[in-house]
């Protein structure tokens, strides 16, 4: 019988069980009350998801649009959002369904080179994403107490411990540190807005498409680093086995609940993402960009700047004090996305501090030589740079997740609806295009 006929049987080994065990049906849900009290059962998946949305790296690929180009790419932020919470929802949908996160799915369904490879570009998204939060935790660490660049690289490694602390208290308690991180960067944000007093009516149009992105190289550019900034590749792999957690009936009827439930969780976290990667543009476009200083790029002139034209000290502090708590939180979320990454494709268990210390290293090294290069400038670039890479994997676990979900012998009851397939297939093809376009623009030197 060949791949594309097999059916899957979704029962896990031993061996499986035991190495998933502490992220299977561990958090009790309410099955009766209202449909708020049943849904905070539920709460908690979609924030540590939320959580890829509005890491280091969107920081770069918004502070550069809305400097750059003022409110003109809040559209495209809109865009990949509702982009997100589409995908996001599917992913959730694999997962209660079948009782396979996205890597078990592709390992059983793909002949095993096909895996490899799938494997391979998920974890060039996950070191792209750690690069991102390397320099940005370290950026905090010099905004807020003055360490050298390089050094601050070096301590995030120390992070390890952190995730170790988390595992050992249980899966609420990692969703509860989560969320209050989560917390703290949208009051930061929240107050930042409120002291820059963004127009109203420049907002609202910079939500309206703007044809100036895709005719504008450098527009381009950005904002498809923005796409992959926000549409996390490994964040799919990450929903679909997490939302497992909930000790949901194993029913047809009970996976349906699950679903609703999970995607209603999902979707409001990814509204506080869209609201902080809003901020973010807004706020550069209405204290850089009309102020003519359309060369910030760095989230270093950004904090630098923003006391002085804003004319509160306070502003700074918040900008730096949320950048630490996003590359926190990030690196929670990429470490359990690397994990189950790694045990779903190969069926290979580390060590959650060895396989922390393995990512974390592959992610200092450029850091510190392109620092040591090129000095602390360059990592502005390095930052958009990952966005943009995350943008080229993301086809990789786009496609293979929408052919799932879409599959009626692999989901039955639970499969996509017509329109909700053409949906996804939309978004798979817009984002295969736009990683097209941007690799054309690139080859031809426009």
């Amino acid at each position: 019988m060949g791949y594309e006929d097999r059916a899957w049987r979704f029962t896990r080994t031993s061996a499986e069980e035991a190495s998933l065990g502490r992220l299977n049906a561990s958090v009790p849900v309410h099955q009766t009350g209202s449909w708020l009290r049943r849904l905070m059962g539920f709460i908690g998946p979609g924030y540590m998801v939320s959580v890829g949305y509005m890491d280091p790296g969107n920081w770069a690929t918004d502070i550069a649009g809305g400097a750059q180009f003022g409110y003109t790419l809040l559209s495209v932020i809109l865009l990949s959002n509702l982009m997100a919470i589409v995908l996001q929802a599917l992913a959730a949908r694999l997962g209660i369904a079948t009782g396979r996160d996205l890597a078990q799915a592709c390992r059983d369904h793909y002949p095993r080179p096909v895996s490899v490879a799938l494997w391979l570009a998920c974890e060039a998204a996950i070191i792209a994403c750690d690069l991102a939060e390397v320099i940005g935790t370290a950026i905090a660490l010099k905004l807020l107490f003055g360490i050298p660049l390089i050094l601050g690289a070096l301590i995030t490694a120390l992070d390890v411990f952190l995730i170790l602390l988390l595992m050992r208290r249980g899966f609420r308690a990692l969703e509860a540190f989560v969320i209050a991180l989560l917390g703290v960067i949208f009051v930061s944000f929240g107050v930042q807005i409120a002291l820059a007093s963004p127009p109203l009516q420049a907002i609202l149009g910079g939500f309206v498409p703007s044809t100036d992105i895709v005719t504008n190289p450098a527009a381009l550019y950005i904002a498809i680093g923005i796409i992959g900034a926000t549409v996390m590749p490994h964040n799919l792999y990450l929903h679909s086995s997490i939302v497992q957690t909930r000790a949901y009936p194993r029913t047809e009827e009970g996976k349906r609940s699950a679903i609703r439930f999970a995607v209603a969780d999902s979707t409001i976290a990814l509204m506080l993402a869209l609201f902080v990667n809003a901020a973010i543009l807004i706020m550069a476009a209405s204290v850089f960009h009309a102020h003519g200083r359309t060369d910030v790029e760095e989230i270093e002139q950004a904090y630098e700047l923003l006391s002085p034209l804003l004319g509160a000290g306070i502003a700074s502090t918040l900008f730096a004090t949320a950048l630490l708590a996003s590359g926190l939180n990030s690196t929670v979320t990429a470490t359990l996305a690397g994990q189950i990454v790694m045990e779903g494709f190969l069926r290979l268990k580390l060590p959650d501090w060895a396989r922390r210390l393995i990512t974390r290293g592959i992610a200092i090294v450029p850091v510190i030589g392109v620092t040591a290069l090129y000095g602390e400038q360059g990592t502005a670039k390095l930052l958009v740079l990952s966005q943009v890479v995350l943008s080229m994997q993301l086809p990789f676990a786009v496609i293979p997740l929408v052919r799932f979900v879409s599959d009626r012998s692999k989901m039955g009851q639970h499969a996509t609806s017509g329109w909700l397939t053409s949906l996804a297939w939309g978004i798979a093809v817009l984002i295969v295009g736009l990683n097209l376009k941007l690799l054309a623009d690139v080859l031809t030197g426009s």
